[in-house]
């Protein structure tokens, strides 16, 4: 089942682009990638789906409920960490959650603590007191304290420490198995490549690609790293599926696209000293779907 169904999900400012023909579905209990660069639509998309905003055309459905004729039931389900969090500076932590919790009419008190206690966050100071990063986790501790079926994030470490999102993946990882399904927007690869099973790449407003994070590895470049004994031209590796190809004294990198046994036989061809081999991480990966667009 999919908990979130986006067809053809466009939004315009005026003339200026939002979002064009977005689509893509979450299934049940993943957790889902959203990547692209600042700017590239991924906030305009999670906005137009939480009906913060409303779109130009297209449709979208949540829990197999339309977005908009049904948006204040679908909230209650849902946990939002927008990518930037405002307050009333003069409330106490413990009160703004408290009241957060007002709106779902059962007890959060011992979630709020539990919470509190895993993100180490004072529930006693006030607002305007805390730091970016602390404000950060009143957010987090917002978005989870009603146990929500569907988790959406948006740039949600921007502001914490690594060993704070250390803790929050931790803590997702766990509501994952719990049942929650997890949208996870996020410019920062490493995250997604380690949290997701799936992404969908988005570029100027536009999806790019939606894969599964195993088959973008496969079916992209593998590094090479090749140590030779004698003195190589680079003219050797400059052959069909070779990107980014470098030369740094003996040692020739490059990345590979296409059979492994042709760019095998081209190394086969002369002596080596050292040879690696190495899958490339998502950042290059994206990259390559950035510049293939272009």
């Amino acid at each position: 089942m999919n908990v979130i169904e986006i067809k053809n999900l466009t939004k315009m400012y005026g003339k200026a682009r939002g979002i064009e023909n977005v689509s893509f579905n979450v299934e049940e209990g993943e957790i889902f990638g959203f990547i692209g660069p600042n700017g590239a639509g991924k906030s305009t998309t999670i906005r137009t789906l939480l009906s913060l905003i409303y779109p130009t055309s297209g449709s979208a459905a949540i829990f197999g409920k339309d977005i908009i004729t049904a948006a204040p039931e679908i909230k209650k389900d849902i946990g939002y960490l927008p990518s930037e969090v405002f307050y009333y500076d003069n409330m106490k932590v413990i009160d703004l959650l408290k009241y957060s919790a007002s709106f779902y009419k059962k007890d959060c008190t011992k979630r709020i603590r539990e919470l509190a206690e895993i993100m180490e966050l004072d529930l006693t100071k006030k607002i305007d007191d805390l730091s970016l990063g602390n404000k950060k986790k009143v957010g987090i501790v917002q978005g989870l304290l009603h146990e929500p079926k569907l988790i959406i994030l948006d740039e949600p470490t921007s502001g914490l420490d690594p060993l704070m999102q250390q803790k929050f993946f931790d803590l997702l990882e766990k509501e994952n198995k719990k049942g929650a399904t997890i949208l996870f927007s996020s410019h920062i690869l490493s995250e997604v490549q380690r949290l997701c099973d799936r992404v969908a790449i988005i570029k100027d407003g536009r999806i790019v690609t939606v894969e599964k994070i195993s088959t973008l590895k496969e079916n992209t470049y593998k590094k090479f790293k090749v140590e030779t004994k004698s003195e190589i031209g680079m003219e050797h590796f400059n052959v069909e599926g070779v990107n980014q190809l470098e030369k740094d004294g003996s040692t020739i990198s490059f990345l590979f696209r296409g059979n492994i046994n042709s760019i095998m036989k081209k190394i086969a061809e002369i002596e080596i000293a050292n040879i690696w081999v190495e899958e490339p991480d998502l950042e290059e990966i994206f990259m390559h779907y950035y510049e293939r667009e272009d």
